[in-house]
């Protein structure tokens, strides 16, 4: 018997029973339009609009499609969905439990059912970035002859996981994650559809925006909480899913936090404090408040960067070549993957030696400038590569600093209305020591005269 013979079965019960299949799938869309986000792939005459055959006649473009994007954003969705709109049979597989053996199970199952009755094949092969080269050679024939249209999802990056002659034969879509205002929509349709709870019950916001929060994203989890959550207020009698159910059933308290309001900047406040003040555990209780109530990791991972600089500086000068690495893989992974990055990022930073002599510095210096304290460049600093610069003693005079001893030319560099000043003060903490005896020793090089009053605080 054919595999799709079991797969129309399945839908056949569906259609009559929708009740007997989980929420998450009796809401999965039938067409294009009722795709939540993914805009940029929807627009009249895109690509995948081609694909279904939309505005072209009829069914167009390659018989392979690369889907890569982050999970719980309707990669399976648009398989499906292409497989109606197109009327094929639709064959899903994973990378993660099929091998070798599986696909070609299946390409042969494609090629008798398109020979026998004229039924051609999508296959939807999930996590095909953890097929191996020689398995996905194997995937080869079969889009090369179009025995199938092969529509692969990957949420790794497909240049780097996807072997190039099957890149080179696919339509690489790439998916954006889902915006909360995807997600509600979704989830008041699904409330109101008939196919999903029809009215039973009800969602007021504070329900609704906890519900966003857990969901991080994922439609499928959004969904999967929803149903649970209605469940429970439906044996209680219940028309309304109030933020008590929903937290007793998803097993999650809702974190009072605004990500608009006070709470967020509160919060965050709360967090650079802290790892300025170098308590280690209440900067780890805020970044796990801000990941539980579902805050943008590249928010939190930008403040991290800024109090690298700000509150770190030279004390510890792998302090922010950690927060930008750190920033760029939160970026890469996303939840919840981030949450271990950014932890490893505040720890770092919250034990670090504290300076904020870079912080103080700029101030100062930026200050003096507001200030009037500019002046003209010392003649024998500005630029000499035109006609004339000579004449008018533009770089005349310029010691190069690598013509002499040491590499420091005693001369001078500021304006005269600032040429006393001394903006950086260093602390004697952490690496910030060393830097503060080169910058003593070089100006005495130079020749400076200022005296240098305060040099900020001695190591305790």
């Amino acid at each position: 018997m054919e595999p799709d013979l079991f797969t129309a079965a399945a839908e056949d019960r569906q259609e009559k029973d929708p009740s007997s299949s989980p929420l998450a799938v009796r809401m999965r869309p039938r067409t294009l339009d009722e795709v939540v986000g993914q805009q940029h792939l929807l627009k009249p005459g895109s690509p995948l609009r081609r694909l279904v055959g939309e505005g072209s006649g009829g069914p167009a473009g390659p018989s392979s499609v690369i889907l890569w994007g982050p999970p719980g954003i309707g990669k399976t969705t648009l398989a499906y969905v292409v497989s109606k709109a197109t009327h094929k049979r639709f064959v899903e597989l994973s990378a993660i439990t099929a091998g070798v053996k599986e696909v070609r199970a299946v390409i042969e199952g494609a090629r008798r059912a398109t020979g026998g009755y004229g039924k051609e094949t999508v296959l939807f092969l999930d996590e095909i970035h953890r097929f191996s080269k020689a398995q996905q050679d194997s995937l080869l024939p079969a889009v090369e002859n179009r025995w199938v249209t092969l529509i692969a999802a990957t949420t790794e990056n497909p240049y780097f996981s996807i072997i190039s002659p099957l890149l080179s034969r696919s339509l690489l879509l790439t998916l954006e994650s889902l915006t909360d205002d995807d997600l509600r929509d979704l989830l008041r349709r699904a409330l109101g559809d008939e196919r999903g709870l029809g009215g039973a019950v009800t969602l007021p916001k504070d329900a609704e925006e906890h519900l966003l929060r857990i969901a991080g994203g994922d439609a499928r989890r959004a969904l999967t909480a929803l149903e649970a959550a209605a469940g429970a207020a439906l044996s209680k009698q219940e028309k309304e899913i109030t933020l008590l159910t929903l937290e007793e059933t998803v097993d999650r308290a809702a974190v009072k936090y605004d990500r608009d309001g006070d709470q967020h900047y509160d919060v965050a406040s709360a967090l650079i404090k802290s790892i300025r003040g170098s308590d280690v555990d209440a900067a780890l209780h805020y970044l796990a408040r801000m990941i539980e109530a579902g805050e943008d990791p590249r928010f939190i991972a930008r403040r991290l960067m800024i109090s690298a600089s700000e509150d770190i500086g030279l004390a510890d000068p792998t302090a922010l070549p950690l927060a930008v690495a750190a920033a760029q893989a939160v970026a890469m992974i996303g939840f919840p993957e981030a949450a271990l990055t950014l932890s490893h990022a505040t720890i770092a930073l919250a034990l670090a030696p504290k300076s904020n002599a870079a912080t103080m510095a700029i101030s100062a210096a930026q200050e003096d400038v507001r200030k009037g304290l500019a002046g003209p460049v010392p003649a024998h600093l500005r630029d000499g590569h035109y006609k004339g610069a000579a004449k008018l003693g533009h770089a005349q005079g310029y010691v190069y600093p690598h013509d002499v001893p040491g590499g420091i030319a005693a001369q001078q560099y500021a304006p005269d209305a600032v040429r006393d000043k001394r903006y950086y003060l260093p602390t004697r903490y952490g690496a910030e020591a060393r830097y503060g005896d080169v910058a003593d020793r070089v100006r005495e090089r130079l020749g400076r005269t200022d005296t240098g009053g305060d040099t900020g605080p001695s190591e305790a």
